[in-house]
């Protein structure tokens, strides 16, 4: 307890770092991947080599990415870009294809309706098919998000790792606290970003919560 008292500064700047480098790639996937994926339901012979390509990207070591990125990008060793485009890689590649399933999942008859009363492509994609796609949506983003918050720590081998800094130093100096903290707070915001995300689909997909009372009934 006396190092987590005289140590808290230095907590929660990992922390903070942590934060930024897990949660700024999800958004900056789901803002690739979004078009994308519609893209792919428009022209349906796109889907299945976006969904393998997502695959084989997502099968690459993370620290290997972690290295090779600063030669691709011209940024130095010790950037937090090279975390944010690797864990962004990373979340396109497993997002692609919640968001093309999600996509797919709305009923042609829906779709159909929304054409004849007028919908242009943009609004129907707004107003109709991605509220329908949120569930399957977001059950990627939980997913990645989790993901994301594990890979960070793996950025503490090349100096960048939010949390995993505290891991670094414990191992270095054989000392147990630090890399218990990192696990905990580690945890801890995988929790918390989950439950931010549960309730943020709440939110999006009312119908979602009214639907189970009458299925009941029927």
């Amino acid at each position: 307890m006396t190092w987590i008292g005289d140590n808290l500064g230095l907590i929660w700047e990992q922390l903070r770092e942590h934060i930024y480098l897990a949660i700024i790639p999800v958004i900056l996937g789901l803002i690739i991947s979004v078009p994308l994926g519609y893209v792919a339901t428009r022209y349906s012979w796109l889907a299945n080599p976006l969904i393998a390509f997502g695959g084989l990207l997502y099968s690459l070591p993370s620290i290997a990415l972690f290295i090779v990125i600063p030669a691709i990008l011209g940024t130095k060793v010790l950037s937090t870009i090279n975390i944010i485009v690797a864990l962004t890689i990373y979340t396109v590649s497993l997002l692609i294809r919640n968001v093309i399933d999600g996509l797919r999942s709305v009923p042609p008859d829906v779709r159909q309706s929304a054409i004849a009363v007028g919908y242009g492509s943009l609004h129907r994609l707004v107003a109709v098919d991605l509220p329908i796609a949120v569930p399957v949506i977001f059950t990627g983003l939980r997913v990645v998000t989790v993901a994301n918050i594990s890979m960070v720590s793996v950025g503490a081998v090349i100096g960048i790792g939010g949390l995993g800094e505290l891991f670094t130093l414990g191992f270095q100096k054989d000392f147990l606290t630090p890399v218990l903290v990192g696990v905990v707070l580690s945890l801890a915001l995988a929790l918390v970003a989950d439950l931010i995300l549960v309730s943020l689909q709440r939110v999006l997909t009312p119908w979602a919560r009214v639907s189970t009372p009458v299925a009941e009934v029927a």
